[in-house]
């Protein structure tokens, strides 16, 4: 095969996708619906049409019975109901009915009714063939024998001379053409033009139809990925109230373990120093029921937001209802104002704690955002609560600074302590997890670990805005 031919044949497969992989669905029961009623439109238009051929026209044209006429208009309509879910088999078998009828009965194919439906079926076979290539098949034979059938009427047939009858008693032609390369001329550019508008057509009717269903399956995708982003939101805001649960849980606890050690060693010999640690107990126990509620109230506005329909409002019992009494009155989220309060509450008998703020401008601490101070809050927790539980250190210090370096501003926070590791205390490392997790957020970086001269530190810096 020559380099032409072959970029000839990868043309055409090109045009009609013969290598596409995607395949066009079989039609719906409404569009088999709307095949019914064409088909049936069609035949009682080719079968009048008929009738009023066979009022004004010569009888020696349309000279068959008027039975075999109406038979084969309805041989080249009915199987209309089935182009669309079988689009080749109507297609070849409309192309052979017209050959077939173009030779044994004429004015039946000529019939304008007829040619229409001979290139719509053409039309539906390009634009619904599911396989490509038996498509490509069928048109090359179409066109093999249309344009065959034209060489044959002139060159062997009797087109020549019935012209040549027509014309005899007639007065001659003015054209500028010698009649019969005329009219070999007029019948291939036709032909040429009626098949292959309806080939073109079908084609860029199945790449319409493929466009279309590649659209709505990236639709489909998109809205997926979109409910899939929603439901990852709401996972990671659960994951981050479950992050403040554990450090509010672990922070109380820690404390009131502490205090009731406390009070229990002193209770025979200094009963108020015990009352005083009783006391801690007590109001670290009310602050953790109050954050946990909080937290639980977060929880439970993020189910509703999930559970709302599209009219907002909340479809489960008790949707109108807040997370509980006194919700609308809970304290705001702890920042690093209450770094001070979570010291002093920290700090008993047996362990002492310090905290000092290094400000490198009157009022620095202020200018913290509410994010970060609550993360410096969270991580000054958790880590205080890991000296208390996984060290034996009886102090520890707390440092906040705030300063600007390379032109940036930041907030650092320091915990140190002097003990070494329990034994038979290991923890989750959950604690620490959430704590970096908490730090990345916010594009800070940490640096925890054990001291070289001993003890523990846990140091973090975020930076500030602006």
């Amino acid at each position: 095969m020559s380099r032409t031919s072959t970029s000839v044949a990868e043309r055409l497969g090109a045009f009609f996708a013969v290598d596409d992989e995607w395949e066009r669905p079989a039609p719906t029961a409404r569009q088999r619906r709307n095949d019914v009623w064409v088909a049936l439109a069609t035949w009682v238009w080719g079968a009048v049409g008929m009738e009023l051929l066979r009022s004004v026209a010569d009888p020696r044209y349309v000279d068959h019975p008027w039975w075999v006429q109406h038979l084969l208009i309805a041989l080249g309509t009915v199987p209309l109901v089935w182009r669309r879910s079988h689009p080749l088999l109507v297609g070849g078998g409309l192309m052979l009915h017209m050959f077939f009828v173009g030779i044994t009965v004429p004015e039946v194919m000529r019939g304008f009714t007829m040619q229409c439906v001979y290139v719509f079926a053409l039309f539906t076979a390009v634009a619904w063939a599911r396989n490509r290539r038996p498509m490509l098949a069928m048109v090359g034979g179409v066109l093999v024998l249309m344009f065959g059938w034209i060489a044959w009427q002139y060159a062997l047939g009797t087109a020549v001379q019935e012209m040549l009858d027509r014309s005899r008693d007639a007065k001659p032609p003015s054209g500028l053409f010698p009649q019969i390369p005329a009219a070999v001329a007029l019948d291939v550019v036709m032909n040429a033009v009626y098949f292959g508008g309806g080939i073109v057509g079908g084609q860029a009717a199945w790449r319409q139809a493929r466009s279309r269903a590649l659209l709505e399956d990236q639709s489909r995708q998109l809205a997926e990925q979109a409910d899939e982003l929603a439901d990852r939101k709401v996972v990671e805001e659960r994951l981050r109230i479950a992050r403040e649960l554990h450090d509010v849980v672990a922070h109380h606890v820690s404390v009131m373990g502490v205090q009731a050690a406390a009070a229990r060693r002193v209770l025979d010999r200094n009963p108020q120093a015990a009352a005083d640690a009783l006391t801690h107990v007590e109001e670290s126990s009310r602050q953790a029921v109050g954050e946990m509620r909080g937290l639980l109230g977060t929880l439970r506005r993020t189910d509703r937001r999930t559970d709302r329909g599209a009219d907002g409002a909340g479809s489960g019992p008790g949707a109108a209802s807040d997370a509980g009494p006194g919700s609308e009155d809970r304290a705001p989220q702890p920042g690093v104002e209450q770094v001070a309060t979570l010291v002093q509450e920290a700090a008993g008998p047996g362990f002492a704690v310090t905290y000092q703020v290094v400000e490198d401008r009157p009022g620095a601490l202020t200018e913290v955002p509410m994010p970060v101070g609550l993360s410096v809050y969270r991580t000054v927790q958790e880590a205080l609560a890991n000296v208390r539980r996984h060290s034996t250190a009886h102090a520890a210090s707390v440092v906040v600074r705030l300063g600007a370096q390379g032109g940036h501003r930041y907030v650092e926070a320091e915990v140190l302590d002097e003990g070494r590791p329990r034994t038979g205390t290991s923890g989750s490392g959950l604690g620490l997890l959430g704590m970096r997790e908490r730090i990345a957020s916010h594009g800070g970086t940490s640096e925890i670990g054990p001291r070289a001269t001993g003890g523990y530190r846990v140091r973090v810096r975020f930076p500030l805005p602006g």
